[in-house]
């Protein structure tokens, strides 16, 4: 790469060396467009082409976000005076013009609701140095990219992380990647976006692996989403139909989601968001356990896991909750329809467990853990090939109240946990075995995007062996969920 800089099918893009590169091997492109922005004419559209430009673009500094609110520590700033030109992505690379290194790209979370690539955590430096050439995409959150209206596509956010992922096939070669041996990776609501993008016809071929980290089981169908998109036109004071959507200003909009979260009923908890992918149209035509059952994606190979303490990052840092009345845990075992005796099998499980962490990890299970093992389960069952861990390192953070919280495992992966977000979750200081533990973890995602295998047996229609990531690390022969059992009746089907 002449002076950092590369040509791409849009045009030319000068990048830097990054400041997290101790040597300056590794290049930073940041906020590369790969399609429109999304305003105007495309406004709730599938993504359109980015026009090309003349001479050399500069792309040393990150461009904005999708719109969004700081709903969540750490997220994105965005503001309305910033430019609308957000369907960007940010390229990491070691590698040369001509070399075939394996490509990770990221798919950030966030609750469908915030992120961006340029993130802290998701710097991809420290993987770039592994051998991988590393792509973080920005796509449409919150209404922009999941709120339903009538006559746009659904899902357009992940009709933008397949638009990206064609970016990449086209223009990868030129930082040095293989555009044949593609994985694409996140976590949270980034790792629900994975399984959708398994089971979308829309980005079908354009990845040979995938990589999930904490799996929502959270998915709408058409009439429910119709029903949030109706509750925010009318918190918008506008009629829902898409003209007069796409007249609103973002922040408008996003003023009425704010009015909408803020009337929503919760159990022992406020929910984050009220979006989450839209499941029956032609942009996702299945839920994502069923079409990997069915073999949809078993050509994809699958590394795919969850935190041992999942919940409790929401109920000790995210806000206050105030969780110590038996009651609490009646209607939130009734509201996820759980059998009878599962308040029973989960204090067996647990004992002496108090009522709050009863909670944690029941809301755990719920939200990440049932979905995510049964993801793996679904995968193989269906012919393909899937690898299932368990992340256990807790936090020192908070007197431990932490533990393995969710999220805790982002900057072990990226090899960031000198970091603030890792800094912070090792209260300043990781230790040796934190950092032999994060240099386990990104030879596991480098090697299992250069073969398929990160180290450890798959899962088999007979067998559901668990790495646990830790100090050391446990391999299970078999998947550690104690009240598991309560779930086996429980379809995780859309809302």
């Amino acid at each position: 790469m002449t002076e950092n800089v590369v040509t791409t099918t849009g045009g030319r893009v000068r990048g830097t060396a990054s400041p997290r590169s101790a040597d300056g091997s590794v290049t930073v492109h940041r906020s590369i467009p790969y399609a429109a922005a999304p305003f105007g004419e495309h406004r709730f559209a599938a993504p359109a082409p980015a026009a090309p430009w003349e001479g050399v673009r500069d792309c040393t500094a990150y461009g904005p976000p999708s719109p969004q609110r700081p709903y969540l520590v750490g997220a994105a700033a965005w503001s309305p005076d910033m430019s609308g030109d957000c369907l960007t992505l940010t390229v990491w690379s070691g590698a040369l013009p001509g070399d075939r290194a394996p490509v990770l790209v990221w798919i950030h979370g966030g609750a469908y609701i915030v992120g961006a690539a340029s993130e802290g955590p998701y710097d991809g430096t420290r993987l770039a140095e592994s051998g991988l050439v590393v792509v973080g995409v920005n796509y449409r959150v919150g209404f922009e990219g999941f709120g339903h209206v009538p006559g746009r596509p659904d899902n357009r956010g992940i009709l933008d992380q397949a638009a990206a992922l064609r970016w990449v096939r086209d223009n990868i070669e030129g930082f040095g990647g293989d555009p044949g041996n593609v994985t694409v990776a996140g976590e949270s609501a980034g790792a629900g976006a994975v399984a959708c993008l398994m089971a979308s016809p829309h980005a079908r071929g354009l990845f040979r692996r995938a990589i999930a980290h904490s799996v929502p089981g959270d998915t709408l169908g058409t009439a429910t989403a119709r029903a949030v998109g109706e509750r925010i036109a009318r918190a918008a004071g506008v009629p829902y139909e898409a003209e007069s959507l796409a007249a609103l200003a973002p922040e408008k909009l996003l003023d009425a989601v704010d009015a909408v979260l803020s009337d929503t009923p919760s159990t022992g908890f406020k929910p984050f968001t009220c979006f989450a992918p839209v499941v029956g149209g032609p942009e996702l035509p299945e839920e994502p356990l069923e079409a990997v059952a069915r073999g949809g994606a078993s050509g994809v190979d699958l590394l795919v896991g969850h935190n041992a303490h999942e919940f409790r990052l929401f109920t000790e840092l995210g806000q206050e909750v105030r969780i110590d009345e038996e009651e609490v845990l009646h209607r939130l075992v009734e509201r996820l329809g759980l059998r009878e005796d599962a308040l029973d099998v989960y204090r067996a499980a647990y004992p002496g467990a108090p009522v709050r962490e009863l909670f944690n990890v029941i809301q755990g299970d719920a939200l990440f853990c049932e979905y995510t093992a049964r993801f793996a389960e679904s995968h193989a069952r269906g012919g393909g090939r899937a690898f299932l861990f368990r992340f256990a390192a807790e936090s020192t953070v908070m007197e431990g109240r932490l533990g393995a919280c969710h999220g805790l495992d982002l900057p072990f992966a990226f090899g960031n946990l000198d970091g603030d977000f890792g800094m912070f979750l090792l209260d300043g200081s990781p230790g040796e075995a934190h950092h032999e533990l994060s240099a386990r973890m990104v030879a596991a995602w480098r090697d299992f995007a250069a073969t398929g295998d990160p180290g450890w047996p798959a899962v088999t229609a007979g067998a559901t062996p668990v790495k646990e990531w830790n100090t050391p690390d446990v391999l299970h022969p078999e998947l550690v969920a104690p009240a598991r059992q309560v779930w086996a009746d429980v379809p995780l089907a859309p809302r």
